[in-house]
């Protein structure tokens, strides 16, 4: 289901409204672009350029996996908001601007932000999310309010929080996560000035 705003959106008229190819995806991914409508800037996921082996099967499943998702963690503060699906192939979430978190940010990003990245896994753990692939460096942002923003999806594993498998597997799943932000924390901390 479309957001109220977003319902006039279709695969009919998907591409008058891309404002810039955030990614083209490779022969199994899909692309993702940056799209204006209804005054408001969102992003689209979208398989529909891929071969049609994909678009009939892995391509549909991959979508609603992610947005999957994107639906356990609606209200996160690091997640944008899943806007709808435009069809079996495309998904819009809100779009989210900021920079991907790298050494470069090293005391660009406020001292609070690792503590905050910190919280926001923290509660997408809870919320029986599991990521896999916060180390890839554009799927976490240093939004332009300068709190962290979680994006991509696409690896993610969802599970019924206390639920029997949560509580068997999440603690042995999020190690990955983990692993990621320790990789953040120190690249992001300060440098000894000594």
């Amino acid at each position: 289901m479309m957001d109220k705003k977003l319902a006039g959106l279709t695969r009919a008229n998907l591409k008058t409204h891309i404002c810039k190819v955030l990614n083209v995806g490779n022969a199994r991914n899909p692309d993702v672009y940056l799209v204006e409508y209804a005054e408001q800037k969102i992003v689209v996921k979208d398989f529909a350029p891929r071969a049609a082996w994909v678009r009939a099967s892995i391509g549909p499943w991959l979508l609603r996996r992610e947005v999957r998702a994107y639906r356990a963690l609606a209200g996160h503060f690091a997640v944008p908001a899943l806007l709808g699906e435009i069809d079996a192939l495309a998904f819009a979430v809100e779009y989210r601007p900021g920079r991907h978190i790298s050494r470069r940010l090293r005391g660009k990003v406020t001292p609070e932000f690792v503590g905050e990245l910190t919280r926001a896994i923290e509660e997408m753990h809870a919320r029986g999310v599991v990521h896999f692939d916060l180390r890839h460096r554009s799927n976490v942002l240093a939004g332009e309010d300068g709190h962290p923003v979680l994006i991509d999806f696409a690896s993610a594993l969802c599970l019924k929080p206390q639920s029997l498998a949560a509580r068997i597997l999440l603690p042995l799943l999020v190690s990955t996560d983990r692993s990621a932000l320790k990789k953040w924390k120190i690249r992001l901390a300060p440098r000894d000035t000594k």
